[in-house]
C-alpha cells in the first residue's frame, strides 16, 4: 500500500512538473513566430527592386504604347502583353517574340508594310550615353517622340499639333517654333531627331 502511495505521489509530481514546461513552450513558440516574420519581408523585398526589374519602351501596334516595367529575364512577348497586347493591325511575324529584353531598350511592333527597327545588338555597348535610334519628327507618334531627350507627353503632343497645323518640319531647328522648346532643349534633341 505504501508502495502504491509512493508511486501515485511520484506520478503527481512528474505531472505537476510538466505544467511549467507546457507554460514555457508556448512563449518559446511565440518568440519564434514573432522573430522571423519581420526579417522575411525585408529579405524578399530589398534584393528585387535594384536587380530584378527591366524598364522597356513599347511602341507601334500595341493597345497601350509606353514605358513598362518587367521582371528580369522577360521576353519581347512579355513587353507586348504588358502594353495591352498587339492590335489587329500588328505584324507579329516582323519581330522575334522570344528575344530576351535588355533594360532601357525600345520594342517597336510594326504594322504590315512598315519597316521594323533593327533588333539591338547584344555585343554592342548599351545606350547609357543617351544614344539611340533616330526619330523622324514628321512621322513619329507621341510615344516615339517621348524617347527624345527632354520630351515628355505634353511636349510630344505639342510637336504633333504643330506638325498637323503647320505642315511637316523642314529642319530640326523648326522645333524652336513649338511652345516649350528653347535652345537648350533643341540641343538635347538634335542628336536623335531627323526630318
Amino acid at each position: 500500500m505504501l508502495v502504491l502511495l509512493a508511486l501515485g505521489a511520484l506520478h503527481l509530481s512528474t505531472t505537476g512538473s510538466a505544467v511549467p514546461l507546457d507554460a514555457t513552450t508556448p512563449s518559446a513558440a511565440e518568440e519564434a513566430t514573432t522573430g522571423p516574420p519581420p526579417d522575411d519581408p525585408e529579405e524578399t523585398e530589398s534584393p528585387e527592386p535594384p536587380s530584378g526589374e527591366l524598364v522597356v519602351h513599347v511602341s507601334g501596334a500595341v493597345a497601350s504604347p509606353g514605358v513598362v516595367r518587367l521582371p528580369a529575364g522577360s521576353r519581347v512577348d512579355d513587353a507586348l502583353q504588358a502594353a495591352g497586347g498587339a492590335t489587329e493591325e500588328a505584324d507579329l511575324a516582323a519581330v522575334n517574340l522570344a528575344r530576351p529584353l535588355a533594360d532601357g531598350e525600345q520594342v517597336h511592333l510594326p504594322r504590315p508594310g512598315e519597316e521594323p527597327p533593327p533588333a539591338p545588338d547584344p555585343s554592342a555597348p548599351g545606350d547609357a550615353g543617351g544614344e539611340g535610334p533616330e526619330i523622324d519628327l514628321n512621322t513619329a507618334g507621341a510615344a516615339e517622340l517621348e524617347e527624345l531627350p527632354g520630351v515628355g507627353p505634353a511636349l510630344a503632343r505639342r510637336i504633333i499639333e504643330h506638325r498637323e497645323g503647320n505642315g511637316p518640319f523642314t529642319a530640326v531647328d523648326d522645333l524652336l517654333e513649338v511652345s516649350g522648346i528653347g535652345p537648350a532643349t533643341l540641343e538635347e534633341i538634335r542628336g536623335r531627331a531627323v526630318v
